[in-house]
């Protein structure tokens, strides 16, 4: 949430009262998570391969990353919802509208992975 993690409160509190709080009880649950960890350098591992996914904090945090490395084919999942949300992660392009020069490719990778998870959820 906060530059390097918040610094042990030095930039902010919210990764010691709330993010470091959730992550404990999404432990205690079962699940195999980490953090809060600094996104200046998250990202590149996660690029790498060191992690299955990454819970971004707010929007542009999360997208910005993305669209660099897979802006014709990148998915945006919002997680936590009760139902499956995908969208492009370059939006809805409405500046192109009806002009023939928008790639579908995005859009049908968001659509392939919804299919993936609601056959995941039967």
């Amino acid at each position: 949430m906060n530059p390097h993690a918040g610094e042990g409160g030095q930039l902010g509190t919210e990764e010691q009262t709330i993010i470091i709080p959730a992550v404990r009880a999404a432990r205690n649950r079962g699940l195999d998570v980490i953090g809060p960890l600094a996104a200046d350098t998250l990202f590149y591992q996660a690029y790498r391969g060191d992690y299955d996914a990454v819970v971004a904090m707010y929007h542009d945090q999360g997208l910005a990353p993305l669209k660099m490395i897979g802006f014709e084919t990148g998915v945006n999942w919002t997680l936590g919802l009760p139902f499956i949300r995908t969208s492009p992660d370059h939006g809805t392009a409405y500046d192109i509208v009806g002009r023939d020069q928008a790639d579908p490719s995005s859009m049908r990778a968001a659509i392939r992975l919804a299919k993936q998870l609601a056959r995941a959820r039967r």
